[in-house]
Order: structure tokens, then C-alpha cells, then sequence
């Protein structure tokens, strides 16, 4: 029992650490483009080449947790993530940046594969509670980043000790989990169930997804850069603003659990997209009010809080949900990461910094209408399967 509550502990930590390392792209981009001369157009393909190597990893992570012990990948991949986080502030050239963060991407996929896959192969078919954890360990770990940021820049005045001090705090989880045994993969897979797949619901999730991991890659990623050049903050509340927004999103995760005994998926995503919109829609349209920043900041992240979770329930009441589905869903998602924050960059200094904001909303709207759509193509589905199963018993 103490060991599986020490592996559990291990993969929370590691959980926390990935949400160190993905808030703290946005937060210290000024920084980097400072750092190797380039103008925020050139260095937003940071965000593609992170979300493009989080695929990869997510994508071979899998395969390679199946063939060698998960303890021995997951603590060297987190002990390699760390030394990637050192190294990036003292990179001058804009070329080795992205080559680094990609390879940053690379290793932050595997730990979050290894992460969900590893907790799975412990606790088996009682690992409801414990997955929720897992996620509201990574909202955590965002929410922290930030602050630690915005100390080191008050105390250093530089981004390098922000960086070096996540580095600090991710090195000792990787030597942790190193340190406990592995547990061992499931001998055979669980009988399929009976429900059928279909191969335009699996598109129509992924693209909800994409479109879903777009807008909240852009949140947290531009919403410091974005309060700052517009004037409506100063750096160090910027930095406490992306906090916000990843301390809320975590929050919502945990509040949104209970919410599943009492409402279906369903029920609970069209609230969210409702409330995206709403939030977002609002510091569109007072976009000179620094409060409705604060205030969509807040809304937006509550209201994305249990999309991802939810989108994954929604597909599992339909779908039989193997590992090659589970993939082609992530596979959606780091395609939004990589899309619509680099789309921002490319816009940012030629058209100005509202579009931002404008962009993100564009994104919501068409990602609720592509939920909508699902929704109503679901119903359709299962209606004529219904009356399929009606003449079936009348002849």
C-alpha cells in the first residue's frame, strides 16, 4: 500500500512538473525573443515547435513504455526535461532555441503518456479518482510556474534564474521516481466491449479537441504578452495574470468532479463552451477595461477547466476507447497547440496585439458549433440504431 501511494506521489509530481514547463513558455516569451534578437513573429514558432514535439512524444512514448521499465524511461525523460530547461535561457540563437524546444516537447509528451499509462497499469479499473488528481496536479504545477517566474525576475531581473529554479525542482522528481519499482504492464487487455466505432466520430473528437487545445494553448501562452504590450498590465501582473488563469483552470478541475454524479458530459461541455464564450466574448468588446481582463481571465479558465476531461467521458459512453483512438484524440490536440498560438505570433506586431483575443474567440465559436454538430450527429446515430433495434424485435 505505501509503495503504490509513493508511485502515485511520483506521477503527481511529475504531473506538477509538466505544468511548470508549460506555463512557462508564455510567461518568459518577451524574454527569449530578447535573448536571441528575434521579433515576436519569429518567435512564436516556439509554440509550434513545443506542441509538434509533445506529439511526437505522445505518439512513440507509448511504444517505448511497453517494451522497457516505466520507472527507468519516465526518471531519465525528467531528468533529461530539466537539463532542457537549464540550457534555454542561455541559448543566443533563435535556430538552437527551437531545436531545444522541440526536444523539450519530445520529453514533456513522454512523461505525460508515461504519466496516464503507468497510473492505469497501478491502480486498474479504481483509477477514476486518481486520474482526476493526476489533472488537477498538472493545473497545480501551471498555476505555480507563473509566481516562481515573477520572483525570479523581481530578484534576478533576468529570465535565467526562472528557468534554473524550475530546472531545481524538476531534476529531484526524476531521481524520485528512478529510485521505486516500476509496476507492471497488464498481461492481456480487457475484453472490447460491444459498443461501435466509428471512424467520423473519432475525427469530429479530435477536431473539438484541436480546436479546444488551440484556444487554451493561446490563453496561456499570449494572455502575459497580450495584458502587457496593450498596457492593461505590468509585467509582474501579467505574470500573477497567467497564474490565474492555470490556478483556475486546476481549480475547475477538481470542483468539476462531483459535477459527474450529477450531470452528464454532455450537459456540462455546453455550459463550458457557453461560458468561454461569454468570457472571452467580453474582453473582446472591453478590451480598454484592464477589470474585464482579469475578469475573462478568471471566466475563461473556470469554463475550459473540465472541457478535456469531459470531451474524453463524452467519447467513452459511445466508443470503445483503445490506445490507437486515445492517440489519435492527442494527436488533435497538439495539432490545436501548435496552430492557432503560432497563427497569434505570425499576427501579433503586423496587425496588432487585439487579435489575440479576437483570434481565440473566432476559435471558440467554431469550436462550438464542431461540438454542436457532433452532438446532433450522435443523436442521429443512436436514434437509427434505436429503431433498428425496435424492427429488429418486431420481425
Amino acid at each position: 500500500m505505501k509503495r503504490k501511494l509513493a508511485q502515485t506521489a511520483g506521477y503527481y509530481a511529475a504531473s506538477a512538473a509538466l505544468g511548470l514547463v508549460t506555463a512557462s513558455l508564455g510567461t518568459t516569451l518577451l524574454g527569449l525573443a530578447e535573448n536571441v534578437h528575434a521579433p515576436l513573429d519569429d518567435i512564436s514558432i516556439l509554440f509550434t515547435a513545443s506542441a509538434l514535439g509533445f506529439m511526437l512524444g505522445s505518439l512513440l512514448g507509448g511504444r517505448v513504455y511497453d517494451r522497457a521499465p516505466g520507472h527507468l524511461v519516465m526518471g531519465s525523460v525528467l531528468l533529461l526535461l530539466a537539463s532542457m530547461m537549464a540550457l534555454v535561457p542561455l541559448i543566443p540563437w533563435l535556430w538552437l532555441l527551437v531545436a531545444v524546444t522541440l526536444l523539450r516537447g519530445v520529453t514533456s509528451g513522454t512523461v505525460d503518456v508515461g504519466g496516464n499509462t503507468l497510473l492505469i497499469w497501478l491502480h486498474g479499473r479504481g483509477v477514476g479518482p486518481f486520474m482526476s488528481g493526476l489533472h488537477f496536479c498538472f493545473g497545480l504545477g501551471a498555476f505555480v510556474s507563473p509566481l516562481i517566474i515573477a520572483q525570479a525576475l523581481r530578484l534576478a531581473g533576468d529570465i535565467t534564474w526562472a528557468y534554473w529554479s524550475l530546472a531545481l525542482l524538476i531534476a529531484p522528481i526524476g531521481i524520485g521516481i528512478l529510485c521505486l519499482p516500476s509496476p507492471r504492464a497488464p498481461s492481456s487487455l480487457d475484453a472490447v466491449s460491444d459498443k461501435e466505432n466509428s471512424p467520423f466520430m473519432v475525427v469530429l473528437i479530435a477536431l473539438v479537441l484541436l480546436l479546444y487545445v488551440g484556444a487554451e494553448s493561446s490563453m496561456g501562452g499570449w494572455i502575459y504578452t497580450y495584458a502587457t504590450v496593450t498596457g492593461l498590465s505590468g509585467e509582474a501582473q501579467a505574470a500573477y495574470l497567467t497564474s490565474v488563469f492555470w490556478g483556475v483552470l486546476a481549480g475547475g478541475r477538481l470542483l468539476s468532479i462531483p459535477l459527474t454524479k450529477w450531470f452528464s458530459p454532455r450537459a456540462v461541455l455546453i455550459a463550458d463552451w457557453m461560458g468561454c464564450l461569454i468570457s472571452v466574448g467580453a474582453m473582446v468588446f472591453f478590451r480598454e477595461a484592464s477589470l474585464a481582463v482579469w475578469l475573462g481571465t478568471v471566466g475563461v479558465g473556470f469554463s475550459m477547466a473540465s472541457i478535456f476531461p469531459m470531451m474524453l467521458s463524452f467519447a467513452e459512453r459511445r466508443m470503445s476507447i483503445t490506445g490507437r483512438i486515445t492517440g489519435w484524440f492527442f494527436v488533435g490536440a497538439s495539432a490545436g497547440g501548435m496552430t492557432l498560438p503560432w497563427l497569434i505570433g505570425q499576427l501579433f506586431e503586423s496587425v496588432g496585439p487585439r487579435i489575440t483575443m479576437s483570434a481565440i474567440l473566432m476559435d471558440l465559436i467554431v469550436a462550438t458549433a464542431a461540438f454542436g454538430f457532433l452532438t446532433l450527429w450522435v443523436r442521429g446515430r443512436e436514434g437509427a440504431s434505436e429503431g433498428e433495434e425496435e424492427a429488429s424485435s418486431a420481425g
